[in-house]
């Protein structure tokens, strides 16, 4: 399953969280984005369980990590 996620970063540590996220194996890509979220980055997970073990576990602890918001994607139109 791929899923977006769009995060909110402290100021000042952008690049770093972007260079951390890209080290998370199941992180196909992430982006700095201008707007109401600091960054994006796409997810491959096996399942939701799977998706929300690499959140807790990869994503959301690292240092700068403020918010984030899971968008699932949907291949079925």
């Amino acid at each position: 399953m791929k899923a977006y996620v769009l995060v909110n970063i402290r100021t000042g540590e952008i690049k770093d969280v972007v260079r951390q996220m890209r080290k998370v194996p199941q992180v196909r890509e992430v982006n700095m984005t201008f707007g109401p979220y600091d960054a994006v980055a796409i997810i491959e997970a096996r399942d939701l369980d799977d998706l929300g073990s690499i959140l807790a576990a990869a994503i959301q602890p690292i240092p700068g990590v403020e918010e984030t918001l899971t968008c699932l994607a949907v291949d079925s139109i």
